[in-house]
């Protein structure tokens, strides 16, 4: 006799089934990952809105903008998907396909991959 690992119900089937039902498995997965899952949640949310932001003031693909600017819209430069140096030296970092430069004054050069 096998039970469900999450509602320790009668199990019918297979003989390696481990759960009762989808919803019982789906749940002992998303009990058991959770931890980590509030981790990346919480990081996923704040790179999307980086690149709402991004996307927003970057509408032709080339822009300038200054920090308070990014800042005043909820900007958080911590988060990032990756940096590229260019041959030249330059440092861009990316927000999926958005990246942005620092340049002189406090003002960022917006770009878009393509």
């Amino acid at each position: 006799m096998r039970n469900c690992l999450e509602c320790n119900d009668k199990i019918l089937g297979r003989e390696d089934k481990k759960f009762c039902s989808d919803g019982c498995r789906n749940n002992y997965n998303n009990r058991m990952n959770k931890d980590s899952t509030n981790i990346m949640r919480n990081i996923n949310n704040k790179l999307r809105k980086n690149y709402r932001i991004l996307s927003e003031i970057n509408v032709e693909g080339k822009a300038k903008a200054n920090k308070a600017k990014l800042l005043s819209k909820g900007f958080s430069f911590e988060y990032f998907t990756n940096i590229l140096t260019t041959k030249t030296g330059n440092t861009y970092y990316f927000v999926y396909d958005q990246g942005y430069m620092l340049l002189d004054n406090d003002f960022y050069m917006l770009v878009k991959k393509d």
